[in-house]
């Protein structure tokens, strides 16, 4: 095999001044792999590419990053992309302020120059803001992210928990809250966790430290709940719940407050959550089952005085709120407090308010609408918002103060507190986003119908003197799955595409949670392809309407949504002129069998179910279904990183390998891989402004447009 890191220069500089010149890709690790699914014979030729730590690959990914860069850094106007984007990002934010257990207010807030925001701690609201923990301070370049804050219930101290490089792996370090001087103790290799505190210790959930060099690839299991005393070795945490018998399941531990009562919350093989409880308060008790199965979402709100207040979709696909006696767990005896949405919407969430109500948020067509509930589940009035959007709340059973966040797709998030007696909100704290005047773009929701005639919502932005003269450039993104929403939401590096006459389009796919369970279901297993058809029929809407046309057409999504691209490139090439799909699961032969992504079988099955679930997944697989005919496709822009541990490397590796060898018309076939970052959580503020200039670059080159507006 050749030399890969020193893959000749001339062709790549010569191909970037014009696009219709055929790169020279470099030549992948391959081998004859070919194995039987059912008596199918499936090709898998770039197999040595899921080796992540083997030298051939390592040299592969030199290589493949080396034309990427030479490809995007010698077209003129990314440098003036990369500083409208730093620009965009730079932005001044605060979070919510939350009244914690030592009586004093947290949040979190940047000012536009940090990579990870810093979290401040103030006596009181309006008191001088001091800093409690900077994670900044964690590492030199900003990829140590902050992902959660746990304090003891006397507030004494507080556990924080620590993401490395994007990674899911977890590490919990502990402090004095009032001085914040670090404690000895620090838990490695939790994952998926939090810490409940019980007495001088906390619960967290993890796995035994994996094999050396496959921390990021191999499949995780035996998922267990810890007890961690502290001032003493994690190696003498005891075991409080573990199930040898399903080691795909994940367990997470909810404590009450006061100690009374814990459960165990089990997911991993279905869409859902079972529940296990148990009354400490009762010597020798024994778990007691909720809810056996995983075929419904269950999210626990509080355990109160042996009541738990159980936010559900069993007996409700569009959620319901009910209050369980610990004594009378069975579903006849549960009190329902807050029905499912009369008018159709979708229940997203239910927390305290004080002592004496709930805050309730639903979905309606994809946007928030929030209510005030007493405890009894008595409606007492909306909380008005000013649009669509997004909102969050903070508040808890302990005090009557609440903060909430609202954004939209024009609006970055703004903080109000509300008053629960009056129904009074105040603005607490917004921001305005230099350059970016958000009055000159409108929002639209429309409808448009799919190919089996279902009715799908989607969201558009744009500037408001756009006219649908099929002219302009549009960017379509969509997720499609695992019962996530996508709502109107705020992200700077949009605007860019926004004042440069672009139209965002957001599509709320079926296999979302945009219309209950129902809709998720829609998008699953063997109905998966309804989820690409949507995201067609969302394009081919676009075009209808006269604002756009294939040639001005790019599509991205992440995860999930990088599937959908996939796929949707494979089925129609000739609808999109440029696509990206970010970290995506492109082999669904193999998915299930690295880190865990076994636990996506809910959505999608695995080859190993039975014939018919591998035949459907190898019909859309984007790996094996890429034409080879000349059929022209877009231009593609696969993106990955290193520490990626929620879907490896190792799909974009092969589908980028893949694309390049195939016969699918000159536009280019690249692939960004990322060092020091993961799927995507906790990345600081100069990575994500570094991918953005570079996926912009990209989209606006092979659009054939020159940014009029970078670099204001």
């Amino acid at each position: 095999m050749r030399n890969l890191s020193l893959f000749a220069m001339a062709a790549l500089l010569a191909s970037c001044g014009n696009q219709s010149q055929k790169i020279e890709y470099p030549q992948a690790p391959a081998d004859s792999t070919v194995y039987e699914a059912f008596g199918m014979r499936v090709n898998d030729t770039y197999r040595p590419l899921e080796n992540d730590t083997a030298s051939e690959t390592l040299e592969w990914v030199k290589a493949e990053n080396k034309i990427t860069r030479v490809y995007l850094d010698n077209i003129p106007f990314r440098e003036k992309i990369h500083a409208r984007l730093n620009q965009l990002n730079r932005y001044n934010r605060q979070g919510m302020p939350s009244k914690e257990n030592d009586g004093k207010f947290y949040f979190s807030a940047n000012d536009g120059s940090k990579n990870q925001n810093v979290i401040y701690r103030m006596d009181s609201i309006g008191a001088e803001p001091v800093v409690f923990l900077d994670p900044n301070t964690l590492s030199d370049d900003g990829t140590v992210a902050l992902t959660g804050l746990f304090q003891s219930n006397d507030g004494k101290y507080t556990a924080y928990t620590i993401s490395r490089a994007g990674s899911d792996w977890t590490e919990i370090f502990v402090m004095d809250t009032e001085t914040g001087e670090l404690l000895p103790d620090h838990i490695k290799w939790a994952k998926f966790t939090d810490a409940q505190w019980l007495g001088d210790g906390f619960f967290y959930s993890a796995y035994d430290a994996p094999e050396a060099g496959k921390e990021f690839s191999n499949a995780n299991l035996g998922h267990k709940v810890m007890f961690h005393k502290l001032d003493t070795p994690q190696t003498d945490d005891t075991v409080a719940f573990t199930d040898p018998d399903a080691p795909l399941h994940f367990h997470r531990a909810v404590v009450a407050h006061d100690g009374s009562a814990m459960a165990v919350i089990v997911g991993g093989e279905g869409s859902g959550d079972a529940i296990l409880v148990k009354d400490l308060r009762k010597k020798g008790a024994e778990w007691i089952t909720l809810e056996p199965s995983q075929d419904y979402t269950n999210e626990i709100v509080a355990i109160v005085d042996g009541k738990i207040y159980l936010f559900t979709a069993v007996d409700a696909p569009n959620n319901r709120f009910v209050c369980i006696d610990i004594n009378k767990p069975e579903k006849k005896d549960w009190k329902e407090l807050i029905p499912e949405d009369p008018q159709g919407g979708v229940l997203k969430s239910v927390q305290f308010a004080g002592k004496d109500n709930f805050i309730a948020v639903f979905d309606r067509d994809a946007s928030n609408h929030a209510y005030l509930y007493a405890t009894d589940g008595t409606p007492v009035r909306e909380i008005e918002f000013p649009t669509y959007g997004t909102a969050s709340f903070s508040s808890s059973r302990s005090n009557d103060d609440v903060f909430y966040s609202f954004a939209s797709f024009l609006y970055p998030a703004s903080v109000y507190s509300y008053d629960i007696h009056s129904g009074e909100s105040k603005l607490y704290s917004s921001t305005e986003i230099e350059g970016f005047n958000p009055e000159d773009y409108i929002t639209e929701q429309v409808f448009y119908t799919s190919a089996d005639g279902t009715r799908v919502p989607m969201f558009t932005v744009r500037h408001k003197d756009t006219k649908p003269d099929g002219t302009n450039p549009v960017y379509l993104y969509g997720y499609g799955g695992f019962n996530i929403t996508l709502n109107p939401t705020f992200n700077a590096n949009r605007l860019l595409w926004l004042e440069n006459g672009g139209i965002y389009a957001q599509a709320n796919l079926r296999g979302g949670s945009e219309y209950g369970e129902n809709w998720h279901k829609a998008g699953t297993k063997t109905q998966k392809m309804n989820v690409f058809n949507d995201f067609i029929a969302a394009a081919e809407y676009m075009i209808e309407k006269g604002w756009t046309k294939p040639e001005l057409l790019t599509i991205e999504g992440g995860s999930n949504g990088g599937l959908l691209v996939g796929a949707t490139v494979n089925l129609r090439p000739d609808l999109f002129k440029v696509a990206i799909p970010r970290v995506g699961v492109m082999d669904m032969m193999r998915y299930h069998l690295f880190t865990i992504g076994w636990n996506w079988a809910a959505d999608y099955g695995t080859a190993d179910d039975s014939e018919e679930m591998a035949r459907y997944l190898l019909s859309y697989s984007p790996l094996h279904n890429i034409s080879n005919d000349g059929t022209p496709y877009p231009a593609i822009l696969v993106t990955t990183a290193d520490h990626d541990d929620r879907v490896v490397p190792a799909h974009s590796f092969k589908y980028a390998a893949a694309l390049q060898a195939a016969n699918t018309g000159d536009a280019p076939k690249l692939i960004r891989i990322d060092s020091n970052a993961g799927h995507g959580a906790g990345k600081p503020v100069s990575k994500v402004v570094d991918e953005y200039a570079d996926i912009y670059t990209f989209i606006f080159k092979n659009l054939g447009i020159t940014p009029q507006t970078a670099g204001k």
